[in-house]
């Protein structure tokens, strides 16, 4: 008798593309709990997916650049049409289309790059509580329920997001209501279960996350409560990526974020992630759509 399937076997088959042509592929989509349209995160990582799977795998991704076009439609597939930039002796560039009722509904650039030595330097990791002391997803949501919509809500939202363990390592947005501060925020996070030994996918795993907590701090510096609170509306916009050294996604990563401004109905915040032996492995940028709803 087999194994139920788990929140991470039902994300990693998200991942696990049809291959319909040479460089065209299809997805299957997951709707979002709070919103009618497909997470942006998942998105993006099944477009670096399809990038990846037409390039040798000595490549690995050191980039993607990315705008969400239009809200995914979650009750239809995804297509993906990759074009095959330039194969370079060094960098490979790959872009992706993806396309849903005959429109394009994100693009993304990604490159690759063989190894080679260089020049190393980094900023150190920030002090951060150690993650296993910290309140688990279930915990920290169902002390909010109420502030949230009830524990349907939070249930509906632990379903959603059971694929990764994620924890907040001061005061999200949600708990602290009306109460403006310093627009910085850490999680950690890792997946809920071991993954194969690809760097592709642990790349494409912590793209799929990076696309969760990064404009909490947006929130932060406001006092708002965020989209499950229903003080704000708003969607990503664009989003970039470059991954520095090798990590693992079913291993604790401190995601570091802060937001430097906010303007025009528009958030911009920054990202870093380190492993937990304080190497940085990514850095990330993203700006969204941040608008107080009109009473």
């Amino acid at each position: 008798m087999s194994e139920p399937l788990t929140p991470l076997d039902d994300l990693l088959g998200l991942l696990d593309l049809e291959r319909i042509e040479r460089d065209i592929f299809r997805g299957t989509t997951a709707g979002q709990v709070l919103v009618p349209r497909v997470f942006g995160g998942q998105v993006a990582a099944q477009a670096l997916v399809a990038a990846g799977r037409t390039v040798p795998a000595d490549r690995p991704a050191h980039s993607l650049h990315s705008y969400f076009l239009r809200p995914g439609d979650p009750d239809v597939p995804i297509v993906y049409t990759v074009d095959r930039i330039r194969d370079g002796r060094s960098f490979t560039t790959r872009r992706v289309v993806a396309v849903q009722h005959g429109h394009p509904i994100f693009h993304l650039s990604a490159s690759f790059q063989t190894y080679e030595e260089g020049l190393e330097h980094q900023e150190p990791m920030p002090p951060a509580p150690d993650p296993l002391t910290l309140p688990t997803p279930a915990e920290l949501l169902s002390r909010y329920a109420g502030r949230l919509g009830g524990q349907e809500v939070v249930d509906r939202i632990l379903e959603a997001r059971g694929a990764v363990d994620l924890r907040y390592a001061d005061a999200p947005p949600f708990a602290s209501v009306g109460e403006p501060r310093e627009p910085t925020s850490q999680v950690w996070f890792r997946t809920n279960g071991k993954l194969a030994d690809d760097p592709l996918l642990h790349i494409c795993l912590a793209t799929y996350v990076s696309d969760m907590t990064l404009l909490d701090s947006v929130l932060l510096a406001h006092g708002r409560g965020g989209w499950a609170v229903g003080d704000v509306v708003g969607a990503s916009l664009d989003h970039a990526m470059w991954f520095h050294r090798p990590f693992r996604a079913d291993e604790w990563l401190l995601y570091d974020q802060e937001s430097p401004t906010a303007q025009g109905g528009r958030g911009l915040a920054k990202g870093r992630i380190f492993t937990a032996d304080g190497k940085l492995a990514v850095s990330v940028i993203q700006e969204g759509v941040v608008r107080v709803p009109r009473s």
